[in-house]
């Protein structure tokens, strides 16, 4: 009897170090850090490098479709008859823009949807730590489903729907290719085509700010006159007070994250927010600074 109730005992005991064995394995598999860190590290490296690439590519389509819509606003949307229109839709269709999304912007210049139903304006005032005030304008064929989506984004991302335009004010500005000519024959030509001032920037390109209800007819006379390119015209939001500097990289980060994914909605026309950067570092700050309208 003893003899077979051994062979049991054996087994308990057999399974028994295999269990050790294994543990043992598991905690030696477990303790091989090396390892575990350098995967952890590249797929690190992978994500931060595919996160890069992906906002560089929001970037880019959200510039391809503003300028869209706006030559199709300025000189209609036959590509055939409208050259600027014709060499945006190139080479946009060359960097990967679907056509859906190319078609969209092309009917948003004429104020309809791709389906071909009107558009509505809509504005979204918010607020997001630490006190900055921004603006959110949109072009969509349903007001209540978007202002929905944009809310549970902005509640999403910490934020508060509250009063805000009160620190703002409506600008037309427009952006036109330099010519070279002199600043102050610019300027002459400019008065006379609408603006109520003139700026240049660093590139030497023309910068005409007006009255919202005549910023893109100003631009065309400009245009004209100079035989030069638009290369933009839009009605924004300038903030009015003093702006907020950002000096926290963590802050920054959040906020233009929350920018980056108001602009890959292709219903948002303009971000606006009073703020500039603080001590923070260019590449942190870019974040911003590449989804923000102002």
């Amino acid at each position: 009897m003893s003899h077979l109730f051994s062979i049991p005992s054996q087994r308990l005991v057999l399974r028994s170090t295999t269990s050790t064995v294994i543990c043992a394995q598991c905690r030696r598999s477990f303790t091989a850090n090396p390892v575990f860190r350098s995967g952890h590290n590249r797929w690190s490296k992978i994500r931060h490098e595919k996160g890069a690439a992906d906002a560089k590519k929001t970037a880019q389509r959200t510039a391809f479709s503003k300028n869209l819509t706006l030559y199709s606003k300025l000189y209609g949307p036959d590509p055939n008859l409208n050259t600027q229109l014709a060499s945006v839709i190139t080479a946009a269709k060359k960097a990967g823009m679907p056509k859906a999304n190319i078609d969209a912007a092309i009917a948003r210049g004429q104020g309809k949807s791709s389906t071909g139903a009107g558009l509505e304006s809509v504005t979204l005032e918010v607020m997001m730590p630490p006190s900055v005030a921004i603006v959110i304008d949109a072009e969509t064929e349903s007001k209540s489903r978007t202002l929905q989506e944009l809310k549970l984004l902005v509640k999403k991302c910490k934020g508060t729907v509250t009063p805000t335009t009160f620190m703002f004010t409506r600008l037309g500005r427009s952006i036109l290719r330099g010519t070279g000519d002199e600043f102050d024959d610019v300027l002459m030509q400019a008065l006379e085509a609408g603006a109520e001032d003139v700026e240049q920037d660093e590139n030497g390109d023309i910068i005409l700010l007006t009255q919202p209800n005549s910023t893109h007819q100003a631009a065309q006379n400009l245009s004209k006159a100079l035989s030069t390119e638009i290369l933009n015209s839009e009605i924004l939001w300038a903030p009015t007070g003093d702006k907020i500097k950002l000096d926290d990289a963590q802050e920054v980060a959040a906020i233009g994250n929350f920018f980056a994914a108001l602009q890959d909605n292709p219903e948002v026309q303009g971000v606006y927010a009073n703020i500039e950067r603080g001590s923070v570092s260019e590449e942190v700050w870019k974040t911003i600074e590449d989804n923000l309208d102002t």
